[in-house]
């Protein structure tokens, strides 16, 4: 063979050995299948909940994270319809107690999953001074006001936005309190946003602005149970709360005004303790409460700080409790009494929820001597809390 030739057929192998060795374009089904490996994005949808008997239309917000946690909220009274999150074999259920329709939330709902507001917990005898002026509000709690009084935040209709960022799904509320509702002196501004983020946590943030000098006091009094489903009551539950103060009440849950040590008492939360272990204890603080619903004074001096826990065995799910405010107002449950039937068909017995209110004291504005829950024109009040869901 002559040498051209024989240089043509290696030139030619060649051309082709490296022509077999280009990668080959992808079909579209492998294109397909590379798509449905990315990470899923946080979601928000709106639809129409229903209508109040005054024939205002209520909407529902849908907000579902990157981690499928999913958390439908009504701008009436910004009430957490639901909350499912996964427990440590993954199945996801509800952990907050609530009703299947709107006309059930308006006509008979004890605060499950709202906004508080103006005040949440109780003022004494309906009565505060501002600049020696003297308020009065409804007196909705024996002879006490409760939780912004007869129209409170918990039943109004509030403008709604949502929206999702790369942190995970939004829900913005927003709510102008005229001067003189329930009342509050002042044309109060309030914004509360929901943010459900990646990381499993619910965070809300408060926001408010005052024409008149007045009093805030904003909480959310979702009613939580982590077994998922209502399937037990809270009393199994492990909670601890970082807290070695505790206020005191009188038998119609108005603070004394002391600040109490925990330490010895069926209030000390700051190891683990299960929730019905000294619940029935004779202590006088257990019985002026029903068991607890009283306000603990948190340790840490000002910022964000982890505040409590609460752990359920069972479900393994663990809900770590984080906030800027001072105090938390731990309620058992004490007042449900099996009158009410809610979600997944369940009668809402005895301690069939908790609450963890992140909240100024009660009747602050009563108390000098505790934290000022006074707000002026040109000041902007602002807290956070976060409750943050995982599993052990």
């Amino acid at each position: 063979m002559k040498k051209p030739v024989f240089l043509f057929l290696i030139v030619l192998s060649l051309a082709n050995f490296l022509t077999n060795c280009k990668p080959k374009p992808q079909d579209s089904t492998s294109e397909v299948s590379m798509d449905s490996l990315e990470a899923p994005e946080p979601t928000t949808t709106r639809t129409i909940y229903g209508k109040l008997k005054d024939g205002t239309e209520v909407s529902l917000y849908t907000l579902t994270n990157a981690s499928g946690t999913t958390m439908p909220v009504t701008n009436y009274g910004g009430i957490i319809v639901s909350l499912k999150t996964e427990d440590r074999v993954g199945n996801f259920e509800d952990v907050v107690l609530g009703f299947d329709s709107l006309s059930t939330y308006e006509r008979s709902n004890p605060f499950f999953g709202c906004i508080v507001g103006r005040y949440g917990n109780r003022i004494a005898k309906g009565k505060f001074k501002l600049d020696d002026q003297t308020y009065n509000l409804a007196v909705n709690n024996g002879p006490n006001h409760l939780h912004g009084g007869i129209k409170g935040f918990d039943k109004v209709v509030w403008a709604g936005d949502n929206y999702t960022t790369p942190d995970g799904a939004v829900l913005k509320l927003n709510y102008t309190s005229k001067d003189l509702e329930e009342g509050y002196p002042g044309n109060l501004k309030t914004e509360v946003i929901y943010t459900l983020t990646n990381d499993n946590e619910l965070r809300i943030d408060y926001k408010a602005t005052t024409d008149k000098k007045t009093i805030v006091n904003l909480t959310n009094h979702t009613y939580f149970n982590l077994s998922g489903n209502t399937k037990t009551d809270i009393l199994g539950h492990v909670m601890t709360i970082a807290a070695s103060k505790f206020l005191p009440v009188d038998n119609t849950l108005i603070p004394t005004g002391e600040l109490k040590d925990v330490k010895g008492t069926p209030f000390d939360f700051t190891k683990p303790y299960v929730i019905g272990e000294r619940i029935n204890d004779n202590h006088p603080q257990i019985k002026n409460g029903g068991g607890y619903d009283h306000c603990w004074v948190f340790d840490k001096t000002a910022g964000l700080s982890a505040s409590a826990t609460v752990y359920e065995s069972t479900s393994g799910r663990f809900m770590e409790l984080y906030t800027t405010e001072p105090g938390v107002q731990f309620y058992s449950g004490n007042f449900l009494d099996g009158s009410l039937t809610g979600k997944y068909n369940t009668v809402y017995n005895k301690r069939a929820g908790l609450c963890l209110e992140t909240q100024h004291f009660p009747d602050s504005p009563n108390r000098p001597s505790f934290p000022s829950t006074v707000l002026n024109p040109g000041e902007t009040y602002t807290t956070q809390t976060i409750y943050k869901f995982s599993v052990r």
